[in-house]
């Protein structure tokens, strides 16, 4: 595990220097986003992914790995919102949302190792485009369980399913820069 270790910490690190760049660019204007809003984000960029992998070509010249490196960001947007809940900020000190980016993916990152010891890191014979879909799974499920109000009855919560698109996210990066993955 190991390998998979430094593999998550280089796809991540280029998920953190692009959202670093855009915090300068643009501040925390995603401040503004409602949870419901950065699901749907999330939804867009799963969705393009799929009907790329289904048509087999794109007309936007934008490769679908950027489009899994917005997913890992708006997911941790996401997570640092949640626990922001109540903080009416709009406008946050750089070092605050990078403290909490990090807290956030090294969370992430805990759990993906977590997982990775039980399942054997099964993911790496996984289809790329079935890591697609268990990202979408994962954005339905947060839809409904926005739809409820956050209320669930025996399942875990939006967070939980947050790191799980982060982490199908970190592992289609991983499996795209490998050598002979075909996207199907």
């Amino acid at each position: 595990m190991s390998n998979t270790s430094s593999q998550y910490d280089k796809a991540t690190a280029v998920c953190k220097d692009i959202f670093l760049k855009k915090m300068h660019d643009y501040g925390t204007a995603w401040r503004n986003l409602r949870l419901a809003s950065l699901t749907d984000q999330i939804f867009i960029k799963a969705q393009r992914i799929k009907s790329i992998e289904e048509k087999g070509s794109q007309k936007v010249s934008d490769d679908i790995r950027g489009e899994y490196i917005g997913i890992i960001n708006y997911c941790l947007i996401a997570l640092i919102q949640l626990e922001l809940i109540n903080d009416k900020r709009l406008d946050l000190p750089a070092a605050e949302v990078e403290f909490l980016y990090n807290k956030y993916l090294k969370a992430t990152k805990q759990l993906m190792e977590d997982k990775n010891h039980d399942y054997g890191e099964a993911w790496r014979d996984m289809r790329v485009s079935s890591l697609t879909d268990l990202i979408l799974m994962k954005i339905f499920r947060v839809k409904q369980i926005e739809d409820n109000e956050g209320k669930t009855v025996i399942s875990e919560g939006v967070d939980a399913n947050y790191m799980d698109m982060i982490n199908y996210s970190v592992f289609a990066l991983i499996r795209l820069s490998e050598a002979n993955v075909k996207n199907n």
